[in-house]
């Protein structure tokens, strides 16, 4: 063998064993990534529960189903919750803070969703499309089946005066 095939070999297994041996080295970094991003993940479901949990103490407090004396206190207690949250997503990513306060950040997002709301409710059907459909329908009702030939027994309509299959008068 030739002094440079040797040393092309050794480099080879050199570069195995490096490419090898990378995956044992770069383990602790995405542990710590991952740790950090399932952390942020665990901090957005809390957050999103908290908006879910105003939404529902106002609605409830619009259906009067929380006296007034209890409802500023309850908004209080959950506005200071999701403020907190929003505090302890913002130590960890710091790149994503805004100028805006955390409680005036929560108050936002809590009337996006209300806005959401607002637009599903107004999409819906009114009475008077119900009313226009039921007609129609009832309407082609009574352009339908009305019961059976009795020589034949085949279905007749009502706007039928004889039996389409046999003939037999049906008024």
């Amino acid at each position: 063998m030739d002094l440079s095939a040797i040393f092309f070999l050794l480099a080879v297994l050199i570069l195995v064993g490096m490419y090898l041996y990378a995956p044992f080295t770069g383990r602790s970094n995405r542990t710590s990534t991952t740790q950090e991003e399932h952390e942020v993940s665990g901090l957005m479901a809390e957050r999103d529960r908290m908006i879910n949990a105003l939404q529902e103490l106002d609605f409830d407090f619009k259906l009067g189903k929380i006296p007034e004396e209890d409802y500023p206190t309850q908004r209080a207690e959950l506005l200071k919750k999701g403020a907190d949250i929003l505090r302890k997503l913002d130590e960890l990513r710091p790149a994503a803070v805004s100028a805006a306060n955390a409680e005036d950040r929560l108050e936002k997002a809590v009337a996006a969703r209300r806005a959401d709301a607002a637009v599903a409710t107004r999409a819906a059907v009114t009475d008077d499309d119900i009313e226009s459909q039921l007609s129609a329908r009832r309407k082609q009702r009574k352009e339908k089946s009305a019961g059976f030939c009795p020589r034949c027994g085949q279905p007749v309509l009502v706007s039928d005066r004889f039996c389409p299959s046999c003939g037999k008068s049906l008024a």
